[in-house]
């Protein structure tokens, strides 16, 4: 993985986080905050950069989400 894509990706894992703290019910933070480092985990390994396109998209997808949910 290039080292833009490697920031590009901290950059949304920490995005996502920081996002889902801000969710006021406690189960819902949690929950988010476990799936996100559960599927960021799941998925470190994966080289192909066609599948870390689709995943980051999905993330990207996901931040939106959480944002406007929040």
């Amino acid at each position: 993985m290039a080292a833009s894509s490697r920031a590009q990706v901290l950059r949304l894992y920490r995005a996502l986080l920081r996002e889902s703290q801000r969710f006021g019910s406690y189960n819902y933070r949690t929950y988010a905050i476990r799936r996100i480092r559960d599927a960021f985990r799941e998925n470190k390994n994966i080289k192909d950069s066609e599948k870390i396109e689709e995943l980051v998209n999905k993330a990207k997808t996901n931040l939106e989400v959480i944002h406007r949910q929040v």
